[in-house]
């Protein structure tokens, strides 16, 4: 499957915090503005998908059983197949493997892969807790909400907890990552928060489930992005810089250490991921130039840099203090801001970001955050909090501007 596929266009619609007097989008629209952006993108037409592929993503406002049906009705086009995919933020990255494979298959050449969501328009204290079953039935309600957990933040700071508990890491390990997210958010036209931020800024702001601080929290925003992917024999002839995937690896509900056991809840499923995606890229950690990872919290992020291999597992602290982890350092991380300050568009789209993102980078359409000489990225999908685990769903992929 090595660089079978090349993705060709992309689109991301300006984010939204829903302010007042701000127009408010519908779902609908904005999967149709990304859309329309990936499409200029990669100088094609809606028509160019009858009787190929459709991806979209679940959303928390989706508002039928057949959403990717309704989305292909909405758009105006008539695939042969409908992709849907609901591993939260592993959703984009897996609609790229399940698209590669139809491709490589022969079912069809071409996927547009869609994703929008407006939590701030659900009226609510808590955008998206009211439209969650899993917060109203199983082991979430059964352990979990009775005493008090009531979103990601409460959830992750439990698995933050034992992270430190058992390798150590400091405020300002977890800091540095947030700030240069902030600091690359500066230089991204499209991020939700640019005004740089200081490590004191960082250390300074409010607990909010300890040892999470409000800094470490992603801003919720409203808006939508796409992608395009084609053969690479088509890619070829679409455009003079396709983004070809030249590995990927996927882990769903994993236990580090066996599920019969007490799992080792500080390693997410990239441990098995990771290594997939090299073997197929023929590559290793060496290698990669840059790293988009999913970024709800900077925890994640050095979790994901210890389980993909970039350092021992324990020593994620001490290799991003080590690191320069700026656009143009020797470990380019979250080159557009990420979803730390770039914002997420939703718990299942913000997974759209460090794919689009890499893509940027890999066109070299990066502007003022541009990673010198891109040839070879890597992205996360990371998707879902199962009860006591970091993320039921991981996606590694690597990407190239080379084949």
């Amino acid at each position: 499957m090595r660089s079978e596929v090349a993705i060709v266009g992309i689109g991301r619609t300006p984010y939204s915090r829903a302010k007042p007097g701000e127009p408010k989008l519908t779902v609908d629209e904005y999967i149709a503005w990304a859309a329309d952006l990936a499409l200029q993108h990669a100088g094609m037409d809606k028509t160019d998908f009858d009787g190929q592929g459709l991806g979209v993503s679940h959303a928390e406002v989706a508002h039928t059983v057949n959403w990717s049906a309704a989305t292909a009705e909405n758009l105006g086009i008539s695939p042969q197949i409908l992709l849907r995919a609901d591993q939260g933020g592993a959703s984009a990255s897996a609609m790229l493997i399940r698209a590669a494979a139809l491709i490589k298959a022969g079912i069809v050449d071409r996927v547009l892969v869609v994703g929008a969501d407006t939590p701030l328009n659900i009226p609510s204290a808590a955008p998206g807790l009211p439209l969650s079953p899993e917060r109203t039935r199983g082991v979430y309600w059964d352990f979990q909400g009775p005493f008090g957990v009531m979103g990601a933040t409460a959830q992750f700071a439990l698995v933050l907890t034992r992270y430190m508990h058992q390798y150590g890491v400091t405020p300002e390990q977890l800091g540095k990552i947030a700030v240069t997210t902030r600091f690359h958010a500066s230089l991204n036209p499209g991020a939700i928060y640019r005004t740089p931020m200081s490590l004191d800024d960082y250390l300074s702001s409010r607990l909010l489930s300890d040892p999470i601080r409000l800094l470490d929290c992603v801003p919720i925003v409203n808006g939508g992005l796409a992608y395009i992917v084609t053969s690479a024999k088509t890619a070829r002839t679409l455009c003079d810089k396709p983004v070809f995937l030249r590995g990927f690896g996927e882990a769903n509900n994993y236990y580090h250490g066996g599920s019969r056991a007490l799992p080792d809840i500080t390693h997410t499923g990239f441990v098995e991921a990771a290594p997939q995606a090299f073997a197929m890229a023929g590559v290793t950690p060496k290698d990669i130039q840059f790293f988009e990872p999913y970024d709800d919290y900077p925890f994640i992020a050095l979790m994901s840099i210890e389980d993909w291999g970039f350092c021992k597992k324990g020593e994620g602290g001490r290799f991003v203090e080590e690191h320069n982890l700026r656009f143009d350092g020797d470990f380019p991380l979250s080159t557009d801001g990420g979803q730390l300050s770039g914002g997420q568009p939703g718990g299942a789209i913000g997974g759209f970001m460090p794919l689009v993102e890499a893509v940027t980078q890999l066109r070299g359409e990066g502007g003022a955050r541009q990673v010198p000489n891109a040839r070879l990225g890597a992205s996360c999908g990371f998707g879902g909090i199962p009860y006591g685990r970091p993320g039921r769903s991981c996606v590694s992929l690597i990407l190239s501007n080379e084949d």
